[in-house]
């Protein structure tokens, strides 16, 4: 019996993304993809200045490296990139589900942040930098027209993309949804809303809160906007689609945190 094209398809995905690895380059990203345990590693690559600095953490994961001449060092990454000396290729992390996240450790009101069409690597990698600075449980993209698990990302998040849960789910409004049903108050971020973050959360700080960005210039879609439950601004910021979408997602992150207030 010929299996239904969907079935095909999904075992298809499924043998892609287990063959699929990611090779990190930089002191600092390698140094933190070997120190976490939950990061499988396959192959290291440094030159003998990168071993040394990287010698606590190559001996604390038990890796054999392998030792280049920086006259032959061409790792399999873009020429352009800095690497230090040091690459190393790894396994994509697994974070679970959206239910694995976001529930919260029971301690605070847990936070997200939800990414429409977020494709820039650097941006993603300094989005989860201020995600992990703020204690967001997760930072959510989808499996399209989002920026992958990669180096670049890596490097511009510091560390970060080791320890602050990055999803990238099949749709971002069936996520919505969902997180609505699971009692979030979802705000997407748009310029030209009425209502500033503060406003909008007065008196319901203590909710779960997601918070969804789009993608420079375009800005959220028009189904996004339709599925959040309300568009709102940076407060003070007039001309929000100045703002790089890193630092709109840093600062509507600390806007949304609770407050020492009788609030």
């Amino acid at each position: 019996m010929k299996k239904p094209k969907w079935v095909v398809e999904k075992e298809q995905q499924k043998r892609k993304t287990a063959a699929e690895t990611v090779w990190l380059f930089g002191l600092h990203a390698v140094r933190d993809a070997l120190m976490n345990p939950d990061r499988e590693k396959l192959r290291l690559m440094v030159t003998r200045n990168a071993a040394a600095k990287l010698a606590e953490a190559i001996e604390f994961c038990g890796i054999t490296p392998e030792e280049v001449d920086p006259r032959n060092f061409k790792p399999p990454i873009d020429p352009q990139s800095v690497h230090q000396g040091a690459v190393l290729e790894v396994k994509p992390l697994n974070w679970g589900g959206l239910l694995d996240r976001a529930m919260g450790d029971g301690e605070r009101p847990p936070r997200l942040l939800l990414l429409d069409r977020v494709t820039d690597p650097h941006n993603v990698g300094a989005i989860l930098r201020s995600a992990e600075v703020f204690g967001a449980q997760a930072v959510i993209g989808t499996r399209h027209n989002s920026a992958p698990e990669t180096g670049a990302l890596a490097k511009t998040a510091s560390g970060a993309l080791e320890r602050q849960p990055y999803l990238r789910l099949r749709n971002l409004s069936d996520t919505i949804v969902e997180l609505q049903g699971m009692g979030y108050i979802v705000l997407g971020l748009d310029g030209e809303a009425e209502e500033t973050i503060e406003t909008a959360l007065e008196g319901r700080r203590d909710r779960a809160v997601a918070l969804v960005l789009g993608a420079e210039g375009p800005g959220l879609r028009a189904k996004t906007k339709e599925t959040v439950d309300k568009l709102v601004k940076i407060d003070f910021a007039d001309a929000f689609g100045s703002l790089n979408v890193s630092n709109a997602a840093a600062v509507a992150l600390y806007a949304s945190l609770p407050r020492a207030s009788s609030e």
